[in-house]
């Protein structure tokens, strides 16, 4: 049985890229327990990539990772809107004050401007923060991207691998899979997602109260049809975000109902919900609800993420807890998590980035 350097758990987008970034200086093995990587929250997300999403601890992840995701073809230009009405005219402004120095670029914008870019838009939403570097990403494409720059590099990809066994040996994991193949591995990685405290409790580490929570996305056909370069909008109060997607809106009422890990599945009320709120923004016809879906986005305590070694137990290392953001930031997570695990100096990618916001000893 090969004794690898890595064996990590998850091979999703954060798995995948993580994967790709250690195997040019290590041997590693990419467990996933589905048929095919991806399956959850990958192969769900409402793609985008926002400089301000997730929060100010979050933008310098996002805009490292910009530049990688732009290079490679991922992103296609978008635009973002962060709409109130006059009694939210405090939190726009609070907004601007809060993202000011953090690199992202945003502008205030008042009725008039915020009326020529959404069609249909009700009178009563009178202003907006304006972020023009929002795209649309390829989550598919990038997905792929790492998994074959994973493959080129030599790592091991085992799908229907379920680990239903964790134990440690001197300096070595054990790993049981359900369908009773076994694996060793100098270093555990958890990248699992919804699933990364239950692992770490398989592990005996001690959990980080990663907590997922189901997040709802419906496909509408609406009379008018959107128009194709529409901006993403998002509530200022965080009650929605819509945009166009090939003639129709996807949209989402911004839930984050706490969930056990799972094959998430939307509630009729989260889908009921999210039309009534999209229907007080524009004045669209709805003909149909063509899709619904949900999935699962995992927080840590503070939502920030966790990249690095557990500081008690030897051996085990976390990148997990990446929210709503975690595809957004893939490019600079996977690069500075690969470097803190190998012991790398960091680089141009990376430089700007504090690795002690996201250490996973923060938590005590």
């Amino acid at each position: 049985m090969m004794l690898h350097d890595f064996a990590i758990i998850g091979a999703g987008m954060a798995g995948a890229s993580l994967a790709a970034e250690l195997a040019d200086h290590a041997s590693v093995l990419l467990l996933e327990a589905e048929d095919a990587p991806g399956y959850h929250a990958t192969g769900r997300s409402a793609a985008f990539w926002e400089e301000c999403y997730g929060g100010p601890e979050i933008v310098p992840l996002t805009l490292a990772s910009g530049d990688y995701l732009r290079d490679h073809g991922f992103l296609e230009q978008r635009g973002a809107l962060y709409v109130g009405r006059e009694r939210d005219r405090a939190a726009l402004d609070g907004f601007m004050d809060r993202f000011r120095d953090t690199g992202a670029t945003i502008e205030r914008l008042e009725r008039a401007a915020l009326a020529e870019r959404i069609q249909g838009l009700r009178e009563e939403w009178t202003g907006a923060v304006w972020e023009p570097a929002c795209a649309d990403i390829d989550v598919a494409g990038l997905h792929a991207h790492y998994l074959r720059l994973a493959k080129a590099r030599g790592v091991d990809l085992r799908i229907r691998a379920r680990i239903a066994h964790i134990e440690r040996d001197a300096d070595t994991w054990l790993l049981s899979s359900e369908n009773g193949e076994q694996f060793r591995a100098a270093t555990l990685v958890n990248a699992a997602g919804a699933w990364a405290d239950p692992l770490a409790r398989m592990a005996g580490v001690r959990p980080l109260n990663i907590q997922p929570l189901r997040r709802t996305v419906v496909q509408l056909r609406v009379d008018p049809p959107p128009q194709a370069d529409q901006p993403l909008v998002l509530d200022i109060a965080g009650q929605f975000y819509f945009k166009p997607e090939s003639a129709r809106i996807w949209l989402s009422p911004h839930d984050e109902t706490p969930s056990e890990p799972c094959d998430a599945a939307p509630e009729e009320l989260a889908v009921a919900e999210a039309i009534d709120r999209f229907q007080r923004v524009v004045g669209c016809k709805i003909e149909a609800v063509e899709r619904r879906w949900a999935g699962l986005r995992s927080f840590a305590p503070d939502r920030r993420p966790i990249y690095g070694y557990d500081p008690q137990v030897e051996g085990f290392a976390w990148f997990a807890g990446q929210g709503g953001f975690g595809i957004q930031t893939a490019p600079a997570a996977a690069r500075l998590a690969s470097q803190l695990l190998l012991g790398l100096e960091r680089d141009a990618m990376t430089a700007p980035l504090d690795p002690g916001l996201y250490a996973p000893d923060r938590f005590g």
